[in-house]
């Protein structure tokens, strides 16, 4: 198994970045546009909505009115995230797929951990529809926790189903070779490979 660190390092990077592409977006939403404001980017399809999220991702339980509603979805996600943390940490070095998902997963948590925290909601703001059919506001930390998830299945659809066995790769019979014995005079003997011999 290859060392721990470059493994980590891998993790920190890529969720940094989610983190980063996240807190910067929300930052530049809450800047220029007003709550609720809505401004089109394509036309049947896309817009930018500034809405203020207290429930879970994509606006579940957001008009729910529980007692202590941010910080107990603050406890959730920390607990989750720790939860993700030491299940990667254990990773083998060689699945990148997974280890890519598990990233991107932490990521889009700590940048909506990062929200309850400092203000007791989350910013959403990408309202996707078609027609009068709007899905649920989201940000880039949903986006990459979906992308993360949908990896997951991807690579868990991909192993080997139980009780079967992987396919030997097949082996092409080697070209003859040729063989003198020591001692011997005459022309060299020819030598076949077991795999091409037929029996």
């Amino acid at each position: 198994m290859k060392p721990a660190g470059p493994r980590r390092a891998f993790y920190v990077v890529v969720a940094a970045l989610v983190v980063a592409l996240d807190q910067v977006t929300k930052m530049l939403v809450d800047r220029l546009m007003s709550l609720h404001e809505s401004r089109l980017l394509v036309d049947g399809v896309l817009r930018l909505t500034y809405v203020q999220n207290r429930g879970a991702a994509f606006g579940i339980l957001s008009e729910a009115d529980l007692p202590y509603q941010s910080l107990l979805f603050a406890v959730v996600s920390l607990a989750a995230l720790g939860a993700i943390a030491a299940y990667a940490w254990r990773l083998p070095a060689r699945n990148r797929l997974p280890q890519t998902a598990l990233a991107l997963i932490m990521g889009g948590a700590l940048g909506n951990l990062l929200d309850r925290a400092r203000l007791g909601y989350v910013i959403d703001f990408v309202d996707a529809y078609w027609g009068a059919h709007h899905w649920p506001a989201f940000n880039v930390a949903d986006s990459a926790i979906s992308v993360g998830v949908v990896l997951l299945v991807a690579d868990i659809l991909r192993q080997p189903q139980a009780g079967e066995t992987p396919q030997a790769p097949r082996v092409e019979p080697g070209p003859p070779t040729l063989e003198r014995s020591s001692g011997e005079a005459g022309p060299p003997q020819v030598a076949t490979s077991s795999a091409g011999r037929s029996e």
